[in-house]
């Protein structure tokens, strides 16, 4: 038998059923809890209306092309192809540790903008998550914090595969790979958290303040050229390196990079901190989201 879909979230009415269930019936003068156990059960509680709504939003961009999902292997693939003809062998440019590898400069490259992609593809859409879902907010109860869950999830599909291609190349020039690669789920998860938080700060503040969305491109580009992803952190004088530092970007690259590239242990300490800060960024983002969504049908 076929399956019902809402007319308002396209989704199968058996999927949504236990998920209006569980939400109830909210008003304007319904209270947002913006605790951090919350701010992990939105993500458990709906974790069914997230994987479909991450599922449509991976397949919807690749729908009535040719190839399909096939198209998120080959862009990076390309892509990493161009990068490694142009600074491997038309400019000849080396990363500066010494080593004679054409391909090592392309590889340190590629891998700090797949770092970077994460982070700028999720402050770049944010503004746009509640602007774009005007139904979500007016007419329908729908828990409006998964949104910033769903771009996360699907940006992070597409920097997995990214990151696979990377792991391709790498195994096939240098015949090997580091043991130390299984500890970069570890190094990425502030980026992780960092992502949520801003990305929650950004949707709230993108329906009060339509400039936003010009300002976060600015932003994303400010990042690529501030962060140690054309150069090493080592080609910048000492002096003026802890101010790269300050970029939470900076930290993840060279890190991400000592365990796939350099077969480095990560810097524990440092993690940890950056893991607790990253947390109460997401946190920070989360309670401000909360406190500001009841104003979102009044402004859109």
């Amino acid at each position: 038998m076929a399956l019902c879909h809402h007319p308002k979230w396209g989704l199968p009415t058996d999927v949504l059923a236990p998920i209006a269930k569980r939400i109830g019936f909210l008003n304007a003068s319904t209270r947002f809890p913006i605790t951090a156990i919350e701010m992990l059960r939105s993500f458990t509680r709906h974790s069914e209306l997230i994987g479909q709504l991450v599922r449509r939003e991976i397949a919807g961009r690749y729908k009535g092309s040719v190839f399909g999902l096939l198209w998120s292997f080959i862009n990076p693939l390309i892509l990493l192809a161009v990068y490694t003809f142009v600074f491997s062998f038309v400019f000849k440019t080396r990363w500066g540790t010494g080593s004679e590898n054409k391909t090592e400069f392309a590889l340190a490259l590629f891998a700090g903008l797949i770092i970077h992609g994460l982070l700028s593809e999720c402050i770049i859409r944010a503004p746009y998550q509640i602007l774009n879902n005007p139904s979500y907010v007016k007419k329908v109860v729908f828990p409006l914090e998964t949104l910033s869950w769903v771009t996360l999830l699907s940006t992070l599909f597409h920097t997995l595969v990214s990151l696979l291609v990377w792991l391709i190349f790498f195994v096939t020039v240098n015949h090997s790979i580091h043991a130390t690669i299984i500890f970069l789920p570890a190094v990425l998860l502030p980026l992780i958290f960092y992502c949520l938080g801003l990305s929650w700060f950004l949707a709230s503040l993108g329906v009060y303040l339509r400039d936003i969305s010009q300002v976060t491109g600015i932003v994303s580009t400010l990042l690529l050229f501030m962060s140690p992803i054309f150069y090493p952190i080592s080609a910048i004088p000492e002096k003026y390196q802890i101010y790269l530092y300050l970029n939470p970007l900076t930290f993840i690259i060279e890190q991400a990079r000592n365990v796939m590239m350099w077969g480095e242990m990560p810097d524990w300490p440092s993690l940890l901190v950056t893991l607790l800060v990253s947390i109460a960024v997401a946190w920070g983002g989360f309670a401000w989201f909360q406190k500001t969504r009841r104003g979102f049908a009044d402004v859109l």
